[in-house]
């Protein structure tokens, strides 16, 4: 991505930069001619940011290069960091309980539920940026709002396809990828006698094993509570999700019970196994190898969306990313600035082309963003986020069902079942109790 320091903005002529400050930020001229609310940061601003790592280094080497510009325009310091999604989460938790910490953490699904009391009310930057840009979505608008008032700010998702092996697919005898769960089933069997199984993880993998189990548990009509918040885990529905996971358990590796997010993406590049659920972070991997055996597996790739079940309407999940920003901070107009700054187009284009499209912004005018179809490959995931459920659907958000998802209570209750531990009557019973622990039900 291109880097602009204050000599290319007098080059380019888009502004003149002047060196009178208010509070401490450098203005451009005609500033009030640019688009978007501007927040004007305070003097001597300095921002901590915690992020999570990448899957495709594009994204973070864009993202942080924009950091360094926001840095290069405005004088405000960040400093950037990241760390794993698994722990992200408890930093951010206990970010929220000691009052200190990053100022500004980008975290994933309904976690910002969870501590909305100690968050910056958003609403100003978020209306505005919607405004802007089509609206968001309504799946992340969900998530990122609580009581009337934006608790986080929506970056977006990391949707999540069946990719698989198109020579393999069509060895095991199918010309089109399934869409129905009874076809699902017979191609994941046929890909096992072929010896290029599937692998789907079913251990604490933030995003690819909530992903699978909750397309499946929701496939069948399955929930964890219903609309008036009552736990309705441990129910027919549940039982017939938890009897055909088991199914297909059995077409899979043995060690995908104990499998994290990057698991099966080794797994994949490896040629180990030729049919998962995960982000565009596979093929984007193996696209921009040096590798020839990676960029042959990339010339085979295939994405899909999830197949329908017996409820008759996609039931997909994906990992949503909230950059939220706390109450403890000493500098909240610079993290809103940074916010903003970052949110803008001529920010995220580039950082999208950078990520191969990894992540699927939640505003809506960003569904035309060339990324999408320079690479029909990648185009399934444009859509994403207007199928997609929340994962506290079909109850509200908050922090009982971000305590469901952090705990792993849908996971474990099908891996339970899955690795024999508990018959599935069992594993759908003991996850109703740990549900009803959180909403008090």
């Amino acid at each position: 991505m291109q880097r602009y320091s204050r000599r290319d903005v007098l080059k380019l002529g888009v502004a003149t930069a002047i060196s009178s400050t208010l509070g401490g930020y450098p203005v451009l001229a005609g500033a009030a001619n640019l688009p978007g609310q501007h927040f004007v940061p305070e003097k001597g601003a300095r921002l901590r940011v915690l992020r999570w790592k990448q899957f495709v280094q594009g994204d973070l080497d864009t993202f942080a290069a924009n950091t360094r510009r926001f840095t290069e325009l405005t004088g405000v310091e960040v400093k950037l960091e990241t760390d794993s999604w698994e722990d992200v989460r408890p930093k951010a938790v206990l970010a929220a309980n000691v009052g200190g910490g990053p100022d500004i953490i980008f975290g994933t699904n309904d976690d910002p539920h969870r501590f909305a009391d100690k968050l910056v009310d958003l609403t100003d930057l978020a209306e505005d940026l919607g405004k802007r840009y089509g609206g968001w979505y309504a799946t992340p608008r969900t998530y990122a709002t609580s009581n009337g008032r934006w608790i986080s700010l929506p970056q977006g998702g990391a949707p999540s396809c069946m990719v698989y092996r198109v020579s393999h697919l069509k060895a095991a005898g199918f010309d089109r990828f399934p869409e129905d769960l009874p076809g699902f089933l017979r191609l994941c069997r046929q890909l096992k006698k072929s010896g290029t199984p599937a692998g789907f993880a079913l251990g604490h993998a933030t995003a690819d094993a909530n992903s699978f189990v909750h397309w499946c548990l929701w496939a069948h009509g399955g929930k964890v509570v219903d609309v008036n918040g009552n736990v309705v885990l441990d129910s027919p529905e549940s039982i017939a999700a938890i009897n055909y996971m088991m199914e297909i358990q059995k077409t899979l590796p043995w060690d995908t019970m104990s499998w994290l997010d990057p698991s099966n993406n080794k797994a994949f590049h490896a040629g180990e196994i030729s049919l998962t659920n995960n982000g565009v972070s596979i093929y984007a991997v193996a696209k921009i190898s040096a590798d020839p055996k990676l960029q042959a597996i990339a010339k085979d790739i295939g994405h899909a969306s999830f197949p329908v079940g017996p409820v008759g309407r996609p039931t997909e999940f994906s990992v949503m990313f909230f950059a939220c920003l706390f109450k403890y901070s000493k500098y909240p107009n610079a993290a809103k600035e940074y916010l903003r700054f970052l949110w803008e187009r001529e920010q995220v284009d580039p950082w999208m082309i950078a990520s191969n499209g990894y992540v699927s912004p939640a505003l809506v005018a960003f569904e035309k963003s060339p990324v999408w179809t320079a690479d029909p490959l990648i185009t399934p995931y444009r859509d994403a986020l207007k199928r997609v459920l929340t994962n506290g659907h079909a109850g509200k958000l908050g922090a009982a069902s971000a305590a469901v998802m952090g705990d792993f209570i849908v996971v474990d209750m099908f891996a339970d079942a899955c690795s024999g531990t508990r018959s599935p009557k069992e594993a759908a019973r003991r996850a109703a109790e740990r549900a009803k622990r959180h909403y008090g039900t």
